[in-house]
């Protein structure tokens, strides 16, 4: 199967939060929330909304990807998918929030101890 990219750049309501998320203004399209990095698993490929499974994409950490950037990495609570997205810190309409990762990455770190 081909990995294709289909672009679908528009506003939801975040279900975790119930953030007003706005369409990327620059670059790709946005699939999780700028806020609280959650989403949904629609897609097997990005766009495509053929994932079936509809469960809530919860961020379990981030990473740095030499290419992408920063990305978060998400497992679906309904699946166990796990997926990563890149992550849009200069995006001029909604940045994601750079606080809100720190405050998750601490999170994350108190967690594993």
């Amino acid at each position: 199967m081909s990995r294709k990219f289909t672009v679908i750049n528009e506003n939801f309501a975040c279900v975790h939060c119930g953030t007003d998320v706005q369409p990327l203004a620059q670059g790709s399209c946005r699939n999780h929330c700028p806020r609280c990095f959650h989403s949904l698993h629609l897609d097997i490929n990005p766009g495509d909304r053929a994932a079936n499974c509809g469960g809530l994409l919860v961020p379990i950490g981030f990473e740095e990807h030499k290419k992408k950037g920063h990305m978060v990495v998400h497992r679906c609570q309904k699946c166990g998918h796990v997926g990563r997205n890149k992550l849009a810190f200069d995006d001029p309409v909604q940045p994601d929030s750079f606080d809100e990762m720190v405050k998750l990455i601490e999170k994350f770190s108190y967690q594993n101890f």
